[in-house]
């Protein structure tokens, strides 16, 4: 139950509302007539049309702005998700589609209630900047067809309908299509750098939409919306493919979980001193991909463009996302006619520029240069991004991550000798071994190794005060090395222990459990079948 408390809406979110509603309210505004060509944008990319990308706008951003856990994030379809739900709307329809997202909503409430949104602080930046990499690229070539005036080519993988779409139009060339995109996209980019707080994406398509109409350009236009948001209904459950649907709703829920935590984060980043809850969040993505799909809406996350205008335009509370919302249907409702007239290459100009507008270069670019694994990383998962899926391109470059990690670790580690000691009446001498670094699974076989080349010496003091972590691997290594030394006689004698690694070490043998801390930090001198000297 104290979980379950710990994600609804406080009633300090609610009083933060009241703080400066005038101010949110323009906010609220000026983000709801840049969100418009966007969420119809992604409506058309991701197959369902228009009318599911403007739902899912209005729906899952009023409720994920009173249930989410970041003050300032703007919720709604975005690029990302749109790449995921092409495949699923090719294979199972818009009933599969808002099935996936009412799975989607169920697995993130989960997700929620277990307190997963800390595990965002683990994804390495190379891995994001690289999804976003992916991402801007697979944007830009969904676009093509509608850039380019031709119709949509059949296919799955972006790349080919790409490579198809311009083959038809190089066959055919027309060119008011591909002119209205491209000045579109022109206007939005070089607008949008002077002057970030004017919605340049809705200057392009109304100008665009305007050329079209006076010069009666032969492209094809956005076509009819509907009314009003209909009555919520269950209508869609398409319960003969429910299993087949479990993978693709985990699928969306891993991105809409990833993206909105991201989006956050950098919401957080813009205004010193804010502070998101992710469990909130994910609590508040669910609720609004729960609802979404019950009215016919797209699946919806945390839209880190939008977000960013909200930022900087000044929004203080919650109230600017949920008035953006609510303007946003209003808008398409009072404009329906007007709207029905655009091109459908003036959205694709708007999504080329958006597609660019999300690679930040110079971080690229940084990161690029920083090591030849997080160069790796970034490429590997840019590149899985547009030949798979996101979901399996973010794993690919998590797996990356950690090899690295674990080969950096096993670099780090060192076993050096401290100190030679003449032993009374012997020839030989006691040696000192000093381990520093973690002996994990990675590590093992060279330390066992090195021990093993240990030679003409009649005891080894092996000192494992500069040990950091150890797991079973690492402690059944250093058990069979200590056995090998002592079958060819040498006494060896493992000396300050942590008490934090005395566990590992003894119940795998390499510690007698009954020897007490004499030193220190706990540090335990004792050998293996031996006193303790």
């Amino acid at each position: 139950m104290n979980r379950v408390l710990s994600v609804l809406p406080s009633a300090a979110d609610l009083r933060s509302m009241t703080r400066d509603p005038r101010r949110d309210l323009l906010c609220g505004l000026t983000v709801a007539v840049v969100a418009l060509p966007l969420a119809l944008g992604f409506g058309v990319s991701s197959g369902l049309g228009a009318a599911a990308g403007l739902t899912g706008a209005v729906v899952a951003g009023a409720l994920a702005a009173l249930c989410g856990g970041s003050a300032r994030q703007i919720s709604g379809p975005t690029g990302a998700m749109t790449v995921v739900l092409v495949p699923i709307a090719h294979h199972y329809g818009t009933d599969g589609v808002l099935t996936v997202g009412l799975l989607a909503g169920v697995l993130l409430l989960g997700l929620a209630f277990a307190r997963a949104g800390s595990v965002m602080a683990y994804v390495p930046a190379p891995v994001i900047a690289g999804f976003t990499l992916g991402i801007a690229g697979v944007i830009a070539l969904q676009q093509l067809p509608n850039a380019l005036g031709v119709p949509l080519p059949p296919g799955e993988r972006v790349a080919l309908i790409a490579v198809r779409a311009a083959g038809e139009f190089g066959s055919l060339p027309r060119w008011p299509a591909p002119l209205l995109a491209a000045g579109c996209a022109a206007l939005l980019l070089a607008g949008a750098r002077r002057r970030p707080a004017v919605p340049f994406s809705l200057v392009a398509v109304a100008a665009a939409t305007l050329v079209a109409e006076v010069l009666r350009l032969p492209v094809a236009r956005l076509g009819a919306l509907p009314g009003p948001l209909p009555a919520p209904s269950l209508a869609f459950l398409d319960v003969a493919h429910l299993p087949s649907l479990l993978a693709p709703a985990a699928a969306v829920a891993v991105l809409a979980a990833l993206e909105s935590l991201l989006s956050a984060s950098i919401a957080d980043g813009m205004r010193p001193g804010a502070r998101h809850d992710p469990s909130k969040e994910l609590f508040g993505q669910g609720v609004a991909n729960l609802a979404a799909p019950l009215f016919g809406g797209l699946p919806a996350t945390g839209a880190i463009a939008r977000t960013a205008v909200n930022v900087r335009t000044g929004a203080v509370s919650r109230l600017a996302a949920l008035a953006q919302a609510v303007l946003l249907a209003g808008i398409a409702t009072a404009a329906a006619p007007l709207v029905a007239r655009v091109p459908l290459a003036a959205l694709a100009g708007v999504l080329l520029a958006t597609a660019v507008r999300m690679v930040d270069s110079e971080a690229v670019r940084a990161m690029a240069r920083a090591t030849r694994g997080d160069a790796l990383v970034l490429v590997l998962t840019a590149a899985a991004t547009l030949a798979l899926d996101l979901v399996r391109a973010v794993l690919i470059g998590l797996g990356v991550s950690v090899l690295l990690a674990l080969r950096a670790a096993v670099r780090g580690t060192r076993f050096t000798p401290a100190a030679s000691d003449e032993l009374p009446g012997a020839g030989c001498a006691t040696v000192t071994y000093r381990f520093d670094g973690p002996l994990l699974f990675a590590a093992a076989h060279r330390f066992r190794e090195g021990l093993a080349r240990v030679d003409g010496v009649a005891a080894v003091d092996l000192r494992l005060s500069g040990l950091t972590a150890v797991d079973a691997t690492g402690a059944l290594a250093l058990r069979d090395a200590v056995g090998e030394l002592r079958e060819r006689g040498i006494e060896v004698r493992v000396t300050d222990v942590a008490p934090g690694h005395r566990r590992a070490l003894e119940s795998l043998g390499v510690l007698p459990a009954a020897v007490a801390p004499t030193r220190e930090r706990g540090a335990v001198p004792s050998a293996l079948g031996a006193p303790a000297p």
